[in-house]
């Protein structure tokens, strides 16, 4: 097993809105992620993946639980991490390398030509060199998300998080993309969670699943892929594990917690 770089420990977040109910979003989710591994998320609506995120960042403090990142605890925002939502989110009036380079005039204030030459090999990495001076506008979908995860990685985070980053996509762009997530991942050597409720979409991913309950989510099961890459989605094996990932999730119909 590699070292772990992400410590979940009993993770609990419950809000107290004014003059309403408590609310408790996750509880006592518990794993880890090793570094330079690809983990899954997995759940149903509701399950506090948005909380979780957040409580990543170091936006939110757990009510209980911590996450460790190095070993030390988060509990204040970081900047030891890159972020890639669903909609890509990038300033129109902005060029593609522009975009990019956000990150390094917030966190470090002043853009360097080393900063530039970085966000110009993340581009060529991702298919998008001569696109440099191109705008949002004059981008496909899956190319505005490739920009996103540049965006993401330019700053060098120790480990990113991806928020269904390809669900308003087509489904024939989604599964180049997630080729092309493959490999930027295994060149960029980043440690990844990614959240989606796609269970093909995991099992093509990751080397583990994690499946969670509905609010408060925690922890229904983990499921571990050691099929090589890249997989078949037509495979018994494909098949096999998507199976073991849906029976964990109708486990939580059979318990009511949906």
């Amino acid at each position: 097993m590699r070292e772990p770089l992400l410590e979940i420990q009993l993770l609990t977040k419950t809000y107290f809105p004014a003059r309403k109910q408590p609310l408790t979003a996750i509880k006592d989710l518990d794993f880890s992620v090793a570094n330079g591994e690809l983990v899954s998320l997995v759940g149903p609506s509701g399950c506090g993946k948005s909380t979780f995120i957040n409580l990543a960042c170091g936006i939110l403090r757990p009510t209980s639980g911590q996450i460790l990142l190095h070993g030390a605890p988060i509990t204040e925002p970081i900047k030891d991490v890159g972020i890639a939502f669903q909609a890509p989110i990038l300033l129109e009036w902005r060029t593609v390398l522009q975009n990019v380079l956000l990150p390094i005039e917030i966190i470090e204030r002043k853009v360097t030509p080393s900063h530039r030459e970085h966000a110009a090999r993340l581009l060529e990495l991702v298919g998008l060199a001569g696109f440099e001076d191109a705008y949002p506008s004059e981008l496909s979908g899956g190319m505005q998300q490739r920009v996103s995860i540049c965006r993401a990685l330019v700053h060098e985070p120790s480990f990113l998080l991806m928020d269904e980053p390809f669900g308003a996509l087509d489904a024939m762009t989604r599964d180049r993309m997630n080729k092309e997530l493959l490999r930027i991942w295994g060149e960029a050597k980043k440690t990844l969670i990614f959240i989606t409720h796609n269970i093909g979409e995991a099992v093509f991913l990751s080397d583990r699943v994690v499946v969670l309950t509905a609010r408060p989510g925690t922890v229904r099961g983990i499921v571990t892929i050691d099929s090589p890459r890249p997989r078949d989605p037509t495979s018994a094996d494909f098949k096999n594990i998507e199976a073991q990932i849906r029976d964990l999730i109708g486990e939580l119909d059979e318990d009511g917690d949906q």
